[in-house]
């Protein structure tokens, strides 16, 4: 079961790139390549969690948002055609003293089947290459938006 770490910095504030992580609304794929709208559905949503249904390219899962935390937000698969088991992602952000903020990813892959498992065994080899790229051009994207400090964005 491949655990992958991803580290970041960017100069959105944690308000911003939670506000940006949970904003499920069109467009989300712009922010995280892997979820294109097609794929989106907002099953359930309130102030510090979500029930969010996600994907791209034939891979679809189920995510349990969790933001209770605000500088620790956990997202746990809670179904998928591919991942199972302890699979989801879990993002921490630290404020720096210079107003930037260090993003820390840990994304954990258990196939629940042989498409799951070939895919995690992907990840393993050189998933954290492609997420790596893929977390930079995420806060990028959340840089640019340079969401407003405040509630959750997206449909309920």
């Amino acid at each position: 079961m491949p655990t992958i770490h991803l580290h970041q910095t960017t100069t959105a504030t944690p308000e911003q790139f939670l506000a940006g992580l949970t904003d499920f609304g069109p467009g989300r794929s712009k922010l995280f390549g892997n979820s294109a709208d097609g794929y989106l559905k907002v099953h359930d949503q309130g102030p510090d969690h979500a029930d969010v249904t996600e994907g791209s390219a034939g891979v679809w899962e189920r995510l349990h948002y969790d933001w209770s935390d605000p500088s620790r937000v956990v997202l746990t698969t809670t179904d998928s055609n591919v991942w199972g088991g302890a699979s989801g992602h879990t993002y921490t952000f630290t404020r720096l003293s210079n107003g930037a903020t260090d993003v820390d990813v840990v994304v954990v892959r258990e196939g629940k089947n042989l498409k799951g498992r070939l895919l995690g065994l992907a990840a393993g080899i050189m998933g954290k290459r492609v997420l790596a790229k893929g977390l930079k051009n995420t806060a990028k994207a959340i840089e640019a938006r340079n969401y407003e400090a405040g509630p959750a964005h997206g449909a309920a």
